[in-house]
């Protein structure tokens, strides 16, 4: 199971009640697209989720006792194993509708005041579009994403608006058939679980980032760590071959100065210790030991270019 049906999973077992209920029933309702039949105007909404179909069937019953609801179950296309539910309000369908705020037509995406004038009626609406057309990355992933899909522009800036009043910044994105209203910021996506009452998921999800920062934090630090390594070994070499070509080229190392000779040879009895180890061993700083060093590079590369030299004025 992916971790949005995760998420959609817990959303579904929360109890709400009122107000709450037929605001989260109103996303429900809108988001997953209804559609009238027949001359008793049957009402159907459709979803190849299981449990939002047992949601939707749910909540109407709890909130509209008199009227009659059934579940449809189908083969979604002959091509796929998923099945498709279909929820069937068929008697004082239009009551419920205009209760819900819901045009079964999808001609008019407005969303009565009445539905959200309350601050838990707005967060039981983003759970329901939630819930009906929207995803969620898993963690583990790269990319952190949190969607929803609408066909109507106007009740995607709705959306951003309603999630705008809870701190959370969405953009819209245009797709084809619809508008994508998205959240890519880690703790902005936890913050929306939070809102919405995904409390269980939310934590998991915090700890997973937790772990995956963690882990992508300690190999930066390691890789960091092995460049520096690899950076002071590769400059350790280079040191060592030119001490090496200059002892060649003046027969002996004892004729350099007294501070150019020990960082020479210290540098040969240590090949692969960093400048600050150096100087440790000669009781001078790490600076003083790189300035002798770049004295040592000045001597080869004269000797190299063929210029006269005079060690007391390297």
């Amino acid at each position: 199971m992916s971790y949005a049906s995760d998420v959609k999973k817990e959303l579904t077992s929360l109890r709400v009640h009122d107000g709450n209920a037929k605001a989260e029933l109103s996303a429900l309702m809108r988001m997953n697209g209804v559609s009238t039949l027949g001359f008793d105007q049957t009402v159907t909404v459709k979803t190849e989720n299981a449990a939002i179909a047992r949601r939707i069937y749910t909540l109407l019953k709890e909130n509209y006792s008199e009227i009659d609801v059934e579940v449809q179950v189908s083969e979604n296309n002959h091509m796929s194993h998923h099945k498709a539910y279909g929820v069937l309000v068929k008697n004082q369908s239009h009551d419920v509708m205009v209760d819900l705020g819901v045009d079964a037509f999808g001609l008019h995406p407005e969303i009565p005041s009445r539905i959200l004038n309350q601050v838990d009626k707005r967060r039981s609406f983003l759970r329901g579009a939630f819930l009906a057309a929207g995803s969620v990355n898993s963690p583990e992933k790269a990319n952190y994403h949190l969607e929803i899909f609408t066909s109507h522009e106007e009740l995607a800036e709705e959306l951003r608006r309603l999630m705008s009043e809870f701190g959370l910044p969405a953009k819209i994105t245009d797709k084809t058939g619809g508008y994508i209203v998205y959240i890519k910021r880690a703790e902005k996506i936890v913050d929306f679980l939070s809102t919405i009452g995904a409390t269980q998921t939310m934590l998991k999800f915090e700890d997973i980032r937790m772990m995956r920062d963690m882990r992508n934090s300690v190999n930066r630090m390691t890789n960091a760590e092995m460049a520096n390594i690899q950076k002071t070994a590769n400059a350790a070499n280079k040191q060592v071959q030119q001490i090496l070509f200059i002892a060649n080229e003046i027969g002996d190392l004892d004729l350099l100065p007294k501070k150019l000779r020990d960082i020479a040879k210290t540098r040969l009895e240590y090949p692969d210790d960093s400048l600050a180890e150096l100087g440790e061993h000669l009781n001078i700083s790490k600076s003083g030991a790189n300035h002798r060093m770049r004295k040592l590079k000045k001597l080869e590369q004269l000797i190299i270019d063929g210029i006269d030299y005079d060690f007391e004025k390297l």
